[in-house]
């Protein structure tokens, strides 16, 4: 799995920790959210159409670490008079400001009243769920487009979306670790369409490469 061999460093950048690899950082580390909005192997033309539509919702199902938020994300850095709001685990519900449209990440936890409050402002709404909302928001006189996301995190995607962590962390010219079609197939088969933990483990994988120093494949 994934050929960690070190390259020749750069004159002048022999201190930085990945340059023997030729990244200037992890590439499985966390992003930030334009990054994660940037890098993301996803089209959304089709779900920002359907947007432009009154009293429209579209929701993203999935278990963790499927693309939900990723999806989110790309909308929002197309939508410069949307609002996101994340919905944590354990904490209050924050404030939900509401825009064009209204984004929110986890929406399965929002407290009855914010619900309500939200589905009845006629503001068009992106959610990000791991239960069904259709019901309720058709109620509210919503119409709903969803999307099971999960179902198309297959090699292929894969490994144009983990290469594409990897080559945006790059040094400079030259080569950098790639991933193959059969590491991808054996992510997959380990981890079926869960992303977030392949990522992890490859964030493993770089980090023991760092930190103990030896060459050849991890």
């Amino acid at each position: 799995m994934l050929n960690l061999r070190p390259v020749e460093k750069q004159t002048g950048l022999e201190w930085l920790p990945w340059a023997g690899l030729n990244l200037h950082r992890n590439p499985f580390g966390e992003l930030t959210s334009e990054e994660r909005s940037e890098l993301a192997v996803v089209e959304v033309d089709d779900w920002l159409e359907m947007l432009r539509k009154p009293m429209c919702a579209v929701q993203f199902i999935g278990a963790c670490g499927r693309g939900k938020t990723t999806r989110m994300l790309k909308l929002r850095s197309r939508l410069p008079e949307s609002s996101y709001t994340y919905i944590p685990e354990d904490l209050p519900c924050p404030p939900i400001e509401l825009g064009n449209p209204v984004l929110i990440d986890e929406a399965q936890r929002l407290p009855r009243a914010a619900r309500r409050r939200v589905f009845t402002s006629g503001c068009s709404l992106v959610i990000a769920t791991h239960r069904n909302l259709e019901r309720v928001l058709r109620k509210h006189g919503y119409r709903v487009i969803t999307e099971h996301v999960g179902a198309g995190n297959g090699p292929h995607l894969v490994l144009e979306s983990l290469n594409r962590r990897i080559e945006a962390s790059r040094l400079g010219k030259g080569p950098v670790p790639t991933l193959s079609l059969g590491d991808a197939k054996a992510l997959v088969k380990e981890f079926g369409s869960d992303i977030r933990s392949m990522e992890n483990k490859l964030y493993v994988l770089f980090q023991e490469c760092l930190e103990v120093g030896k060459d050849g494949k991890v």
